[in-house]
């Protein structure tokens, strides 16, 4: 394979003269590598080329203008979609990795992003060159079947180029998935280079030639005649067992567009030609191949609609880490090397000190000072050219945090992966509905962030209700950017949200679309869906909550509609209770929020009256499982209309649970629940008498025992302050039979682990002065009026003059 210099002439470099005496000039990098990235730069601006085409999807050509615009921040990325339907509500099987979407991210130390930043600084032509996303948003056809489908799985991919490219680097060690050490060259041609030279680590050696260089020759004719080699190798065994079904087909698909977009830049005119690929690629795109078989190749290839923007990326989400194909261990590491090319070593660990110090760690100068040693004594006994990533984190353990391992996570996760979030200029192409919430985060003043952090709202405020009301419409949407938290304060006027973007969040906005241009439309039309599609009543009821919850005033009609049909068709009472306690907080959100209920009210006041019927009948024949669902449910209504705070709906309630509690046969684990809470509610006046008759020798001693957990199911503190219940449990557990102790014990353990470890304190020291006489029970007790009345009688005098009395 003939190959010129570094300017078109001399051996064993990444160039050659194209048709026409076009000069070309291919560099093989690693997609993300500071190192890369600065060779590169320095190789284009020594070339000076006309063109310069850059691995990547040419439908991006339209929009690779908008790179040179100042609010383009990296880290980035080209996402390419393909429009369509949204999944039906409730297909949990479909989530944002099912989706046909892919992504090409860049980092400003991409050397890539650098290829087109210098084409756009110095106006020059700048084209994408691979395979078209079209293309390769269609899953490729498995090796030895050609012409079959392949099997339906999923494609979005968060980078969809770079499999197989020489930045997939991992430990050199055996083949993956079974497949002799030669079949994985073509997965990591880097392990390959990097055992060769003695390392075990193909990323240390990478970082040790390439990303730890600083000026010197330029790397690329080594990298181009490596790769050569290489691929030498592996056509000799083209039989690659281990390779993923369908790779090898689609590499070639690959590097047949790259090679046709390098043609027609050629026939184009451009006399001078960088093309920027995987180092992988290099001998590929410099082989002479007919054109007329690169068509043949690319012939008939299955297409899908695509769409092309670029959208904001993370460096979390470039660290391999985060499962990303061509992922580094160390974004933030990166970031800072190139930024930094000037003592890196020294402004890392001063940086590092300064984030231990923010943690309130004692960190001087010259602990910077030793760590900065330390670091580089490392590198020499290693024979390293710059004190890597493993030895600044060897001495940030040692030095600057004295051996322990937590402050160096903080570091690790702050500094060397860190979560930087880039952005994208206003007239990046969006739809409607991206474009809409982007307007209302500016106007809410929640600019999007990938740290995670915390958002505490006062619902009193209109500006944090509207914060409110939009997070929960993503929600619904299941753009999860923001997920509720427990609030620090007390009252329903209170929210507490941890906000995290996420790339994928825009794909999701962008399926979220279909169901609208903006975000209350989309929301809207999305709760109606869902109350159509919901499989149970409770199901429509939680609908309609989180619609008060967002102020779709515009859904609500028509989920009342569905929640009305479903309620009056629905006679299971275990359905309309569990139905009730969402429509309940809907009611009291909606007062706090200043929403209007409307008729949900009245379907409230069905609901109850339906319940307290259907209760009786519902509680009859009941076993142990059935019995404490059903207490569960008894709870729930319970607490609901406790919050309701309605006197007819509580009186009617309470009515029920009198009737329900005096009948025959009644399940004992309900029969003492439904003491308690009569009990509570000042309704039963004989409930020692009550508890005698569960807990006497004529009672099952099991009976007895789900009577007791029943009543204290709510907690220990009425055994607290009643002695004769008090004396009552402890009578019928001492007078058990050892057979019927040790049955019913698992059910006294239950009921009584679930208590405060307080109240089981307080309740082991009154049992312990049971048979104490008044006098000599603590001081805790309810005090005597007799005895107390001089002491008393003394402090009222004292009280009375002012304390001049002696």
């Amino acid at each position: 394979m003939p190959r010129a210099g570094a300017n078109g002439s001399g051996p064993d470099a990444g160039g050659a003269v194209g048709a026409g005496g076009a000069r070309v000039e291919v560099f093989g990098i690693r997609h993300h590598g500071p190192g890369s990235a600065r060779a590169l730069r320095r190789a284009l601006e020594e070339f000076k080329p006309d063109a310069v085409l850059v691995e990547g999807p040419p439908e991006a050509d339209a929009i690779v203008d908008l790179a040179a615009d100042p609010d383009m921040v990296p880290p980035v990325a080209l996402l390419a979609y393909a429009p369509g339907e949204p999944p039906l509500p409730g297909d949990e099987a479909a989530s944002w990795t099912d989706r046909r979407a892919a992504f090409w991210p860049f980092a400003e130390f991409s050397p890539e992003w650098q290829a087109v930043r210098y084409a756009l600084e110095e106006g020059v032509a700048v084209r994408f060159c691979d395979l078209p996303a079209a293309n390769q948003l269609i899953p490729p056809v498995p090796d030895g079947a050609p012409g079959e489908p392949a099997p339906e799985r999923p494609e979005a991919t968060e980078d969809a180029e770079n499999a197989g490219d020489a930045e997939n680097t991992g430990d050199v060690g055996e083949g993956r998935g079974g497949a002799t050490a030669e079949e994985d060259i073509r997965l990591d041609p880097l392990g390959w280079l990097a055992r060769a030279a003695g390392y075990e680590d193909a990323e240390r050696w990478w970082d040790d030639v390439v990303e730890h260089r600083d000026g010197g020759p330029s790397p690329f004719p080594a990298i181009a005649e490596a790769m050569a080699e290489l691929r030498d190798r592996v056509a000799e065994r083209p039989s690659a067992t281990g390779l993923p079904s369908g790779y090898a087909a689609r590499e070639e698909q690959r590097e047949a567009a790259m090679r046709r977009t390098l043609r027609r830049a050629v026939k184009d005119g451009f006399d001078r030609i960088a093309v920027v690929c995987g180092a992988w690629h290099v001998p590929a795109v410099l082989a002479k191949v007919p054109a007329a078989r690169d068509d043949q190749t690319l012939r008939g290839l299955p297409k899908a609609k695509v769409s092309m923007t670029w959208v904001p990326w993370t460096h979390g989400r470039l660290a391999e880490r985060s499962g990303y194909g061509a992922g580094v261990r160390s974004p933030g590491w990166y970031a800072h090397l190139f930024a930094a090319p000037d003592r890196p070593v020294e402004r890392w660990l001063t940086a590092a000190a300064g984030l231990l110090r923010q943690e309130g760690l004692h960190v001087s100068s010259a602990h910077v000072i030793e760590a900065v040693r330390l670091a580089e004594a490392l590198a020499a006994l290693r024979d390293r050219p710059l004190a890597g990533l493993d030895e600044v984190t060897e001495a940030t353990r040692a030095v600057l945090c004295d051996g322990a391992d937590l402050p160096v996570e903080l570091v690790r996760r702050r500094m060397v992966v860190g979560e930087r979030l880039g952005s994208v200029p206003d007239d990046t192409p969006m739809v409607p509905l991206q474009r809409d919430l982007a307007d209302r985060q500016r106007r809410l003043r929640l600019a999007p962030s990938a740290d995670p952090r915390d958002l505490e709202l006062d619902l009193r405020r209109d500006l944090d209700l509207a914060r409110s009301h939009l997070l929960h419409r993503l929600t619904l949407l299941e753009v999860d950017w923001g997920t509720p938290a427990e609030s620090r304060g007390k009252g329903t006027f209170r929210e507490t949200w941890t906000l995290c973007w996420r790339p994928e969040f825009d794909v999701e906005l962008i399926e979220a679309s279909a169901w609208g241009t903006t975000v209350a439309g989309a929301s809207a039309a999305r709760a109606e869906a869902m109350a159509a599609e919901a499989g149970s009543l409770a199901e429509v009821t939680a609908v309609v909550e989180r619609c008060l919850l967002a102020d779709l005033g515009a859904a609500l009609p028509a989920v009342m509609r569905i929640l009305a049909d479903r309620a009056a068709l629905d006679g299971d009472v275990a359905h309309l209770m569990d139905a009730l306690p969402a429509l309940v907080r809907a009611l009291r959100y909606g007062d706090v929020r200043g929403t209007g209920t409307g008729p949900l009210g009245t379907v409230v006041d069905g609901l109850v009256v339906r319940v307290c019927v259907g209760l009786v009948p519902a509680s009859r024949g009941l076993d142990d499982d059935a019995a404490r669902d059903l207490l569960g449910r008894i709870d729930r209504t319970h607490s609901a209309l406790a919050l309701l705070d309605d006197a007819a709906h509580t009186a009617r309630w309470h009515t029920t649970l009198a009737t329900l509690v005096d009948r025959d046969g009644l399940h004992g684990l309900l029969e003492g629940r439904l003491t308690r809470l009569l009990l509570d509610a000042g309704i039963l006046p004989d409930v020692p008498d009550r508890m005698a008759r569960a807990v006497s020798s004529g009672a099952a001693p099991v009976r007895a025992a789900a009577w007791v957990e029943g009543f204290l199911s709510e907690g220990g503190l009425v055994l607290v302050h009643d002695d004769v219940l008090l004396r009552l449990v402890d009578g019928w557990i001492a007078g058990l039979p050892a057979g019927a102790f040790t049955d019913v014990l698992p059910l006294l353990r239950r009921a009584f682990a679930e208590f405060a470890a307080a109240e089981r304190r307080a309740i082991g020291d009154r049992v312990r002065h049971l048979s104490d006489p008044p006098s000599a029970r603590p001081l805790d007790d309810p005090v005597d009026p007799v005895r107390a009345a001089p002491a008393t009688e003394t402090v009222l005098r004292i009280l009375a003059t002012g304390g001049d009395h002696a």
